[in-house]
């Protein structure tokens, strides 16, 4: 962990709002804030995909249970809520990043910048380049105006496909749980912690559909494995690591052995536009 110079970091909904009342947790954001600060003050290269627009919008909306008679009535609000959201989301950032001398940047990816070639070109370079100049990319789902997407499952496949497109060294997944398990721990007190994955078996795969995320967020045990499946095949490096302590990140690229690492296999016959284009198509 310690010779990793480009990391990408995700964070979920449930890991940056108050359980009890679906608010923003602004110590846990500014603790993120400045764990990410650190890293990058460290001559590493680092970028932040987020959560949260939506659960900032349903709060400033006073919109938190939301109730409506149709799916398609539901994805509306869902995305005005997001409208709303991320402008506050990002504000937020702005202004504790600027108290670490740093300067944040917004990318709003859909599905589209990765399967159409010209979008998935242009955004590599947009990354490259704030990279270059030292910034920290914020990335989001354009949840606004997209469909598919608000269902992608968190952020988590949108990270490990961040990830895959700057050839990242790491991808850091902060849950709300300690790693990945035989079974789901908080229904299966005897399930068995693993600690490494050196290949991911079909059987592996099978073992996460049948997980769900929190009531805030969307991504289960599922999407995780979706992203270390995009992450390894592409040549990233990706851990599944408990949120609960934010400082786990500094922990983590000191090398202590915490959370669930997957361990990069390159398939140099991975086509990551055609797997992202096949994504939730059934």
């Amino acid at each position: 962990m310690k010779g990793k110079r480009r990391i990408v970091v995700k964070i979920g909904s449930s890991s940056l709002t108050h359980r009890e009342t679906g608010d923003m947790d602004y110590i846990r954001m500014e603790k993120l804030v400045r764990e990410l600060s650190d890293i990058r003050n460290r001559g590493r290269e680092v970028i932040l995909v987020t959560s949260g627009a939506i659960a900032a919008g349903k709060n400033a909306l006073n919109r938190k249970e939301i109730r409506v008679d149709s799916k398609a009535e539901s994805l509306a609000v869902k995305q005005a809520c997001s409208a709303v959201g991320q402008a506050r989301l990002m504000m937020t950032y702005q202004r504790l990043f600027a108290e670490y001398n740093q300067v944040a940047a917004q990318i709003l990816m859909t599905k589209n910048t990765v399967v159409d070639n010209l979008n998935r070109y242009n955004a590599h370079n947009t990354f490259s380049e704030l990279l270059g100049m030292g910034a920290i990319p914020i990335v989001n789902e354009n949840d606004t105006i997209a469909t598919y997407e608000i269902e992608f499952g968190d952020n988590d496949t949108l990270s490990a496909v961040v990830a895959a497109l700057v050839e990242a060294d790491l991808l850091i997944l902060l849950s709300d749980i300690d790693g990945l398990y035989t079974d789901d721990p908080r229904i299966h007190p005897d399930a068995r912690f693993i600690s490494q994955v050196d290949e991911l078996t079909e059987e592996l795969m099978e073992m996460g559909k049948g997980s769900t995320g929190s009531s805030v967020g969307t991504g289960g045990m599922n999407t995780k494995l979706t992203a270390a499946k995009i992450a390894t095949k592409s040549g990233v490096d990706m851990v599944i690591a408990n949120s609960a302590d934010i400082g786990i990140l500094h922990r983590l690229l000191d090398g202590s052995p915490e959370g669930t690492l997957f361990v990069a296999k390159k398939d140099e016959g991975f086509d990551l536009p055609g797997y992202v284009g096949n994504l939730h198509k059934n």
